[in-house]
């Protein structure tokens, strides 16, 4: 173990090969495009609403299905409950994140163009903590809107959370909520980055090892 973390400096340092370097490449592209697509969807079915609503959350927008009609039918749905309104407005958020995706996104070509594991690693890691940070907002946003209850709405129901993943039934609707082809990139340029870092500690252990072979070929 203690080996291993004194090559750590060295690893750091190893050339990614041009292959990593290009998954690199990919994996910003991913970033970038994943900006303009949804990234969680939230859809509640119940026995009036049989096509379900439908609410897609964006990295800069919240977006109601059925042209926007979803969204208000969903806040008029919440105002019985005494649940606020859903508005981008408190999603403060969404006005950075899109910049912060440009950002991660010129950070993974950055190391690809440097080509070094410590490069990668940072971006990679950074994004991490990004992606962890998110999912938590998120998770608190749902907590928050679902807790603080209007106790004079004309609906007493009890405060819940709405899932992240999965399913969950709220009084008489059946809550479903699931990542979308956003979030596919971004796991998909976390795997790309991921790849690339294992590309050059590999290429760094393939050379030690015909180093080491090479004196006793000799």
């Amino acid at each position: 173990m203690f080996d291993f973390l004194d090559r750590i400096p060295n690893l750091s340092e190893q050339a990614i090969p041009d292959r990593g370097r290009l998954l690199m490449v990919v994996g910003a592209v991913l970033l970038a495009v994943a900006i303009f697509l949804p990234l969680w969807q939230i859809h509640l079915v119940a026995p009036q609403y049989q096509e379900g609503l439908d609410l897609y959350i964006y990295s800069h927008k919240l977006v109601g299905g059925n042209d926007g009609q979803d969204l208000t039918e969903i806040n008029n749905l919440n105002h019985y409950i005494g649940m606020q309104p859903i508005e981008e407005e408190d999603f403060a958020e969404m006005t950075f994140i899109p910049f912060l995706l440009g950002g991660f996104s010129l950070l993974a070509l950055r190391a690809a163009f440097f080509g070094t594991v410590k490069s990668a690693i940072d971006t990679l890691v950074l994004f991490i903590y990004f992606g962890m940070f998110s999912m938590w907002r998120f998770y608190y946003q749902l907590y928050s809107y679902a807790h603080n209850l209007d106790p004079r709405a004309p609906m007493d129901i009890e405060p819940f959370t709405p899932v992240l993943i999965g399913k969950k039934v709220i009084a008489n609707f059946d809550q479903y909520s699931f990542p979308r082809e956003g979030s596919v990139l971004l796991l998909g340029a976390m795997v790309c980055f991921g790849t690339a870092i294992w590309m050059g500690i590999r290429s760094k252990a393939e050379v030690a090892e015909t180093e080491e072979s090479e004196p006793a070929a000799a």
